[in-house]
């Protein structure tokens, strides 16, 4: 009797060790259920284990000519934009000295993005290269320039002098605009084909006269004692407007529509950090340039930057560059540069305002 007595368990003590299993039960059952509902759901939208990027369709590798010029593009690559938003493709820089150049590298296939002025892409379409616009890195205004030596004030003193420009670039296109709209005839002056850290040193040891060149090598030639006779912001006035443009192969726009907009979304990212921290932004630039972010701060003020419903609009990609590059391409045969201009619409439709379009709209959300 005194051993049932011990061993007896009091009602409410078992009421309450079967309340506890029950609980325990539950949350086990609750933990397993809700893993399944938030593999679709809230993990999805939270991010916190599958991000946009993962979902982008993407190569292996993705190879980007870029240049020496202190835009987006610079900042883009100095803070890892591309790299973070598509993390599981690498991502290959690699610097070209000119438009011409990156041209070479698009018809051997071995780039899949790349930087080149409005005047090489006019020409890389008129010589049936398959890529797009999908990007405006700039607007060119005063950060390409004519630079001449002491005692030649005019385009017009240029006559029987030696000026470098690196062939089929856009300051070669500008040069050659700038020249005929003086009367300067192109057979009165010598055009040296030079790029632009090879006009520097051409310019040190006094082998030209003058050169028609961007920044940082522009800024070099003036602080050396160069004058400035004409500027591309003047030449879009006379009706030569250039650009820094991107262009993306047609192929890798076609294969990996998600990835060309991602590329647009980071580009978009670099000039909406020049517009709200320039400070941070010159200073990704300076690093990638060897320059002060003072130094930067004066060089871009001769760009001018546009957001993606900026170029989306009719007055960019929209519209008035395809027409711009056709104009180009026309005035190049005009000057014995290329042999024939294609058909209109091969270059209005080499430019495409989608992404932009597509990034401008997610943007406003």
């Amino acid at each position: 009797m005194t051993q049932a007595l011990s061993t007896q368990v009091p009602r409410s003590v078992r009421l309450l060790l079967v309340l506890l299993a029950a609980f325990a039960v539950a949350i086990v059952l609750a933990a397993c259920g809700g893993d399944d509902d938030k593999d679709d759901t809230t993990t999805a939208a939270s991010g916190s284990s599958t991000t946009a990027s993962e979902t982008v369709k993407a190569p292996d590798t993705i190879t980007i000519a870029y240049q020496a010029i202190p835009n987006g593009d610079l900042i883009v690559k100095n803070l890892g934009y591309l790299e973070k938003a598509l993390p599981n493709t690498k991502i290959e820089w690699k610097q070209f000295d000119s438009g011409g150049t990156v041209n070479e590298a698009f018809a051997g296939d071995s780039v899949d993005f790349g930087l080149a002025g409005s005047s090489p892409v006019s020409r890389g379409i008129s010589q049936g290269i398959e890529y797009r616009v999908p990007w405006i890195h700039d607007v060119i205004g005063e950060a390409e320039a004519l630079v001449a030596k002491e005692g030649i004030t005019t385009i017009a003193d240029l006559k029987g002098k030696k000026i470098a420009a690196p062939l089929a670039s856009t300051t070669h296109y500008t040069l050659l605009a700038a020249l005929k709209d003086a009367g300067v005839e192109e057979k009165d002056v010598k055009i040296i084909d030079a790029e632009p850290a090879d006009i520097v040193a051409a310019w040190s040891r006094g082998d030209i006269d003058a050169a028609y060149v961007w920044n940082p090598s522009l800024a070099e030639l003036v602080k050396d004692g160069g004058t400035v006779i004409t500027d591309s912001a003047k030449q879009a006035e006379a009706g030569h407007r250039t650009y820094d443009l991107a262009v993306v192969s047609s192929k890798f726009a076609s294969d990996y529509p998600e990835a060309l907009q991602t590329w647009v979304e980071q580009q978009n990212k670099a000039v909406e950090l020049l517009a709200s921290d320039p400070a941070a932004a010159h200073k990704a630039i300076g690093a990638e340039l060897n320059l002060s972010a003072d130094e930067v701060a004066d060089q871009v003020k001769g760009l001018r930057f546009l957001n993606a419903a900026e170029q989306a609009s009719p007055d960019y990609l929209g519209g008035t560059v395809g027409a711009d590059l056709l104009a180009t391409a026309k005035f190049n045969k005009d000057v014995g540069q290329i042999p024939a201009v294609k058909p209109d619409d091969t270059y209005t439709g080499a430019v495409d305002p989608a992404p932009a379009a597509a990034v401008a709209k997610a943007s406003s959300r």
